[in-house]
């Protein structure tokens, strides 16, 4: 673990209950004069606190020192996904963050099925554990968007991850892109797209649409 998450991070002094930060006063067994590092995931600071005093209930930590220390991914890239069961998404998501990803744009395509409801509050629990792990310093940014024409008006110049002779080349320089759910994308939606955005992975195997979301990651990344 690269650092604590509190929201309350920056503060001269951290009361923390311990039940909700087990895993730390409980798991790691932390005792008094211990230093740990926390942040708060809405600024790039990194802050030092030593543990103070400890009981059941209740620790108390003391900031000694504030550095800001920026950890991201060298570029800004966006991702747009249609709607696939949110197990699947959430599974694959601390990958995504893990390679940087900086926006995910969720979108009800044709093919989605619309009971498949996106748990916003649990998706930033799985971030915010992956940041601790990974050292990411800021928050991965989620929308959802109702279709696909509301994605192209937002995002006009996205590439479309779909069935094209142009492919993906490695060391990609997009910033932003979409790739469908099971079933890939309508006649009706194909007729929104232009044709110069689409492109195809040169790969002969057909890909899960998770399997596709990771692969132009890493070509981009």
């Amino acid at each position: 673990m690269q650092f604590i998450f509190s929201k309350n991070s920056g503060e001269n002094s951290l009361n923390l209950n311990t039940k909700e930060f087990a895993h730390i006063f409980k798991v790691r067994r932390v005792k008094n004069g211990e230093t740990l590092f926390f942040r708060n995931l809405r600024d790039d600071m990194l802050y030092k606190y030593k543990l103070i005093s400890i009981d059941k209930k209740e620790a108390i930590l003391e900031l000694l020192e504030r550095q800001e220390i920026k950890i991201e991914a060298k570029n800004h890239l966006h991702v747009g996904w249609c709607v696939v069961d949110p197990k699947i998404i959430e599974k694959t998501l601390p990958f995504l963050n893990e390679l940087g990803v900086a926006k995910i744009s969720f979108v009800y395509c044709q093919f989605s099925q619309k009971n498949f409801k996106i748990d916003t509050q649990r998706m930033k629990r799985i971030l915010i554990n992956s940041n601790q792990q990974c050292g990411r310093s800021s928050l991965m940014k989620i929308e959802i968007l109702q279709n696909l024409k509301e994605f192209l008006i937002l995002y006009p110049d996205c590439k479309i991850i779909d069935f094209s002779k142009n492919k993906i080349k490695r060391s990609a320089n997009f910033t932003s892109f979409l790739v469908g759910c099971e079933g890939g994308f309508s006649k009706d939606e194909k007729k929104l797209m232009d044709e110069k955005n689409i492109l195809g992975i040169d790969n002969k195997m057909i890909l899960r649409s998770e399997t596709a979301v990771l692969y132009a990651c890493i070509l981009n990344s």
